[in-house]
């Protein structure tokens, strides 16, 4: 079906005014015309004028809206959910600060900054946000690899109604991301651990034995200063890179932040936040290669 453009202005609530400067300046697709030159418009024109004014609702400009080009009706109609999405989810977090804002006797300025911040920033933002942290932090090809593998981790979507406390959560989570010290210093502290050729699928291996040898001598009550722990300790030496003092060294100028970082997914995510088993894992190895100076590396064991 097609529309002259006044049909097409009862249709969609905009004005006659408004739907021809959009067609004038490109921001919707050029419209057939008559053999008079009268202006006709489809169905396309109309779902794609709804969605012009979806995205101007949101913030959009019209530069960016007209960037979009000419797109299919299934096209324009993914785009559009996408915005509706976007607007949905913008309002459950506001309704969730509001809730949990109502629900004290005395709120505070505290409580209007977190409504303000989390109602401007979203999945969106925090996708964008870990593409930096991923680019700065990632000083070799290797080490942004292992970064991307594991970005599906790093990065926990905020519920539909999340409580205050995933509220608080995810914003220290963000800051944290955006913190040019703590990129600096987990750039810095890494950077020694990559220079060799990295692969997904055996770090996940050698990782895991060596985090499960780990805890089972914490487990078994054994001291990292212990003789029993010297050929575990071995084994994650040779995980880690071989060198102790180099390990050591890196283990003593650990930005404490990062086990902050996975505290704070956990708590997104609603999980209890407790030291991981990992960090409980790496703190024992820690204390074992503060306490035994000569190891020699050793073939890490493989989970079976």
């Amino acid at each position: 079906m097609d529309y002259s453009i006044g049909k097409l202005a009862q249709l969609t609530g905009l004005s006659v005014k408004t739907i021809r400067f959009y067609s004038d300046e490109g921001v919707l697709p050029a419209p057939g015309r008559t053999p008079s030159g009268y202006r006709r418009y489809t169905d396309e024109h109309r779902v794609h004028l709804e969605l012009v004014r979806t995205l101007r609702e949101i913030g959009v400009d019209l530069a960016t809206i007209r960037s979009l080009g000419r797109r299919g009706l299934k096209d324009v109609l993914a785009l559009h959910l996408r915005a509706v999405e976007t607007q949905l989810a913008a309002l459950q977090r506001a309704r969730a600060v509001l809730r949990a804002t109502l629900a004290k006797d005395d709120p505070a300025d505290e409580d209007l900054r977190r409504l303000h911040t989390l109602g401007r920033l979203g999945a969106a933002e925090m996708e964008t946000l870990l593409d930096a942290f991923i680019d700065d932090v990632g000083g070799s090809p290797a080490q942004r690899e292992w970064l991307a593998d594991m970005r599906a981790c790093m990065a926990p979507e905020l519920p539909e109604d999340p409580t205050a406390a995933q509220l608080d959560a995810w914003l220290e989570l963000m800051d944290l991301l955006a913190d040019d010290g703590f990129r600096r210093n987990l750039r810095e502290t890494s950077a020694d651990f990559w220079d060799r050729p990295y692969d997904h699928g055996t770090w996940q291996r050698e990782s895991a034995a060596m985090a499960e040898e780990a805890l089972r001598a914490v487990e078994a009550g054994v001291s990292p200063a212990a003789p029993e722990a010297v050929p575990v300790l071995e084994r994650a030496l040779a995980v880690m890179g071989g060198d102790r003092d180099e390990v050591l060294r890196a283990f003593d100028r650990h930005d404490p932040r990062a086990a902050r970082y996975w505290e704070l997914v956990a708590a997104v995510r609603g999980l209890d936040p407790e030291p991981s088993p990992m960090a409980v894992a790496y703190d024992w190895i820690h204390r074992g290669l503060r306490t035994n100076r000569e190891l020699s590396p050793q073939p890490a064991r493989t989970s079976e």
